[in-house]
């Protein structure tokens, strides 16, 4: 379907001088760039990678090493929250690079492929959290960069779509990666061994598929459309912080912070929905597959419709999706429909919020400074979220599972309460007008 979108001779499609597509009822269609489409191969791809090693962690950890909830929130805070660290600076180089977003991103690429059979050789506590924040170290590097290609190659109208797709193919490895991991387990004696050494074989290849077919050189969609306009900034870390001052973009940075000290990591959503329904360890890493394949369907369509209703009202849309998801969790039921409905839910908020809350961000930071942009605010996001990992580990030690997510979904019911009063009444993407059906 989108990539029909992409073809601008396409018969009997009229097309606008700048290339976009009309429909035969004159309504303009942005087309999806390729660098869209390859972008979103590399990510399926290394996502079958990580994700293989992401389902089994937990159980690896907890169940396989003997690790406490408060040593594994610990070590799963590493894994979230470390590439925070290091975000500014990968978005910084790219963009003082001017053409380096692919480079910069193909590095974060590689140091994440070369950490995944260090996990054959550690097994305590401390080595495992360096390998583990050396794989978000390369995260860190990748994700501005990856995300600012995404939006510098879309048009303005399109970028909730082009983020959806961009997801919805990154989900497709997500559902592959558990998928694999599960049936290496079955077939395997040294099960994890094999899962850490295939995930590094994948991971290979999805850095070769970025070196291969992804454009070196920026491509802005936008670019020489306001030949008005003042000079763009020079990038600079100075320049990036300062971006904090413009109204917009602080606004959906302290909402993506305040909703993200509230949100529990996936894999403690994932253990306690085990411990509820007493999923025997072999099933474990099947879990993954069902958030994976709601986002999977629902990424597209939900970035459509941000395109068109306000990207910021589908954010917090989506973060209400996770707080039914919790309220089910701490509910008496134990119906055989409680696992699907909750992963249907945990599918719909990263739907609602990855890619939305990416391209909501891209309408407030000029085109020299994307990369950088964007990294604001994917730090400030990954760090609440790494100091949530913490405190739902401390919680969940101290006072138990219940006690831990209760608390959890009355501080993201606030969250959100107070989130709402930061997005203005009638808020909508200024291009979605443009958007056809």
């Amino acid at each position: 379907m989108y990539v029909a979108d992409s073809r601008a001779g396409s018969p009997g499609a009229p097309v606008s001088a700048d290339g976009a597509v009309r429909s035969r009822t004159g309504r303009r269609r942005a087309a999806l760039a390729p660098t869209v489409l390859a972008l979103g191969t590399v990510s399926l791809v290394t996502d079958v990678s990580s994700e293989m090693v992401t389902a089994v962690l937990p159980l690896y950890l907890v169940t396989g090493l003997g690790l406490s909830p408060l040593g594994f929130g610990l070590l799963d805070g590493v894994y979230n929250g470390f590439s925070a660290v290091v975000r500014l600076v990968g978005g910084h180089l790219a963009d003082r690079g001017g053409g380096r977003h692919k480079w910069v991103a193909g590095l974060g690429y590689g140091i994440s492929a070369l950490c995944k059979p260090l996990l054959l050789l550690v097994h305590t506590l401390t080595p495992i959290g360096l390998v583990l924040a050396a794989d978000r170290t390369g995260k860190g590097l990748r994700t501005a960069p990856r995300d600012a290609l995404i939006s510098l190659s879309a048009t303005p109208e399109s970028r909730g779509r082009a983020f959806g797709v961009h997801r919805a193919m990154d989900t497709a490895g997500a559902l592959l990666g558990p998928l694999a991991a599960f049936l290496i387990l079955r077939a395997t004696v040294d099960g994890y061994d094999a899962v850490f050494t295939v995930s590094f074989c994948v991971a290979v290849l999805g850095v070769l598929v970025l070196v291969l077919f992804v454009p070196g050189d920026r491509t802005p969609a936008t670019a020489g459309k306001h030949p008005g306009a003042p000079p763009a900034p020079r990038p600079t870390l100075r320049a990036a912080v300062a971006l904090l001052g413009r109204r917009d973009l602080r606004r959906i940075t302290v909402c993506a912070l305040l909703l993200g000290l509230a949100t529990v990591s996936d894999s403690f959503v994932y253990l306690l929905l085990q411990r509820r329904l007493g999923v025997p360890d072999r099933w474990f890493a099947l879990l993954p597959l069902g958030t994976a394949a709601a986002f999977l369907l629902l990424a597209v369509p939900l970035g459509r419709l941000a395109d068109r209703v306000g990207r910021r009202q589908v954010f917090l849309a989506g973060h209400g999706a996770l707080l039914l998801a919790y309220a089910l969790l701490l509910t008496a039921w134990h119906g055989p429909a409680l696992p699907y409905a909750v992963l249907l839910l945990h599918g719909t908020f990263y739907a609602a919020t990855d890619g939305v809350l990416m391209a909501a961000a891209s309408e407030s930071v000029p085109e020299a400074l994307r990369s950088s942009g964007l990294a604001l605010v994917q730090t400030g996001q990954a760090l609440t979220r790494f100091a949530c990992s913490l405190l739902f580990g401390a919680a969940w030690t101290l006072w138990g599972d219940r006690t831990a997510l209760a608390a959890s979904t009355a501080a993201l019911a606030a969250c959100a309460a107070f989130s709402l009063t930061l997005v203005p009444r009638g808020t909508a993407s200024a291009t979605a007008p443009e958007v056809s059906a």
